[in-house]
């Protein structure tokens, strides 16, 4: 690159100029060029930036999340679609990372939408991206909780299990509440603990457990004959359910107010944490597939826990218990660091005054922490899980936080690519891939714009036999749902006429910095 881009463009400011500040202070002043002041607490280090992307994107709940629903539609060739879903999400990181290190904010999606394309596209950006968090953590807590009971051999009601992920929202609710400090402990002794378990049982089951030759591993078993579908159609349903594996790297970008150096180490997080847990569940999804006794059961929807079949078969009745522990460490621990992610997110809306309730979601407390943006995301989150009384209807808000994640990805990714071609936006931060930028920008944007019909194509293959109409059309009509809801909001309050610019003089306007309590 030969121009520098304008100040406002520029991510590091009077922190990047020869002499400038170093540590801290540069950080702040970084903050400032970008026109907001240091209000979270900045402690965490490059491992304690990874430990949040890691911790949400958890190869556990990922591998849980896909597992059946992969073998019981393309036997054990489904682990093919996980290297391509992980190859295609690396493609995002690359995208993020130049935005990121230009400008590292929390609510990265909001933010950098806003710096590309201006106040309207970025509020609807903003909007998807945190509805689509807020219902993946009602999903997650709602999922985590069949593992409490299970440390009991109990069988929940219902509303068991919907006052149990209750619980669940306002343990991890308390713990965010007393800082990122707190939090990185908790999320580091989790994922240390999952880490462990998950290469340790997928090393041991491969190893020493293997009960099938690894030819399995490109054999359908007949499950597209089995489900009535085509191999094809059958490979891009399972591409469609991989990518759920691989999203939560973004959750780096919403503690980069809080990272030292963030914009030279949230994208090396990014990468990492990705690189990292695409690895586990790969190892994991192999294993399974190879120490699992009988695989066609999973086909003929005989067995709907393949995982834990997989594991007290090989390991014995003896691991039960301690693999429950270790799964629902690892669903806690996912669950904190993303409600962790959408507070920082709505605190990021909030102080620009363009979230409903700004004034009270904004605040933050006497540990740094945004506490307003927590309570707003834990009712948000707990105010969906009466869906769990009807496991159709949570089916439906699983398959629509899927879709609405990949929605913003494709999004940031078009609008970064138009950027670039219109010459608007030249990636000026720590991170930079020069002329294979664009090429890599432009591979992004096709793999998430495919990637979001794919997952939006009504299937009756992903919803459960006999499902309702809504579910297997859940994730265009959440979507649009969700879209609706937010256009609305736009033309009734015009919250995009209140977004401040990143001038840094406008850093120290008192009616929009956050409140402390």
């Amino acid at each position: 690159m030969t121009d520098t881009p304008p100040r406002s463009q520029n991510p590091t400011g009077a922190a990047a100029e020869a002499g400038g500040p170093t540590g801290e202070a540069a950080d702040s002043e970084r903050l400032a060029a970008l026109g907001y002041r240091q209000e979270l607490r900045r402690s965490l280090g490059i491992l304690g930036n990874i430990s949040m992307g890691f911790a949400v994107v958890s190869p556990v709940v990922g591998l849980y999340a896909v597992a059946q629903v992969g073998l019981s539609i393309y036997g054990g060739a489904w682990v093919w679609a996980l290297p391509i879903c992980l190859l295609g999400q690396m493609l995002v990181v690359c995208v993020y990372s130049e935005l990121a290190s230009q400008w590292p904010l929390a609510g990265g999606a909001y933010q950098w939408s806003r710096r590309l394309a201006g106040p309207t596209f970025a509020w609807l950006s903003g909007w998807m991206w945190q509805f689509a968090v807020m219902f993946a953590n009602t999903t997650v807590a709602y999922l985590a909780s069949p593992w409490f009971f299970a440390l009991f051999g109990a069988t929940p009601t219902p509303t068991q299990l919907v006052l149990v992920s209750v619980a669940f929202m306002v343990v991890c609710t308390l713990v965010n509440a007393y800082g990122i400090t707190m939090l990185r402990w908790f999320v580091s002794l989790g994922i240390a603990a999952e880490a462990v378990a998950s290469v340790g049982v997928g090393l041991a089951l491969l190893l020493f457990y293997r009960q099938h030759g690894f030819g399995l591993l490109t054999d359908t078993l007949n499950a597209p004959a089995t489900t009535g579908t085509s191999g094809i159609a059958s490979f891009l349903a399972v591409i469609a359910v991989g990518g759920w594996a691989f999203i939560g790297f973004d959750a780096c970008v919403s503690t980069a107010e809080e990272t030292k150096d963030a914009a030279r180490q949230v994208p090396r997080a990014m990468r990492y944490s990705l690189l990292g847990v695409g690895a586990v569940v790969i190892l994991n999804a192999v294993s399974v597939a190879l120490a699992h006794p009988d695989p066609a059961a999973v086909v003929a929807g005989k067995d709907l826990d393949p995982v834990t079949t997989a594991v007290t078969t090989g390991l014995g009745s003896w691991s039960d218990k301690p693999f429950v522990v270790v799964v629902l460490i690892s669903f806690t621990a996912c669950l904190m660091a993303s409600q962790g992610g959408a507070a920082r997110g709505l605190y990021s809306l909030a102080r620009d005054g363009v979230f409903p309730f700004s004034r009270q979601v904004r605040k933050v407390n006497r540990h740094k922490a945004p506490i307003g943006g927590l309570v707003a995301a834990t009712l948000v989150s707990c105010a969906a899980l009466p869906l769990g009384l009807r496991s159709a209807a949570m089916g439906s808000l699983i398959t629509f936080g899927t879709a609405a994640t990949f929605l913003p990805f494709f999004l940031l990714t078009v609008v970064a690519l138009t950027a670039r071609l219109r010459g608007s936006w030249q990636p000026a931060g720590e991170v930079t891939y020069g002329r294979w930028g664009t090429l890599l920008n432009v591979l992004a944007a096709l793999w998430t714009g495919l990637e979001v019909v794919n997952i939006c194509w009504p299937r009756t293959i992903l919803a459960p036999p006999g499902a309702p109409w809504y579910q297997v059309w859940a994730a265009l009509l959440g979507v649009g749902l969700v879209t609706l809801a937010g256009v609305g909001y736009l033309l009734v309050r015009r919250p995009q006429r209140l977004m401040r610019g990143p001038a840094p003089e406008r850093q120290d306007t008192d009616e929009l910095a956050p409140a402390v309590i």
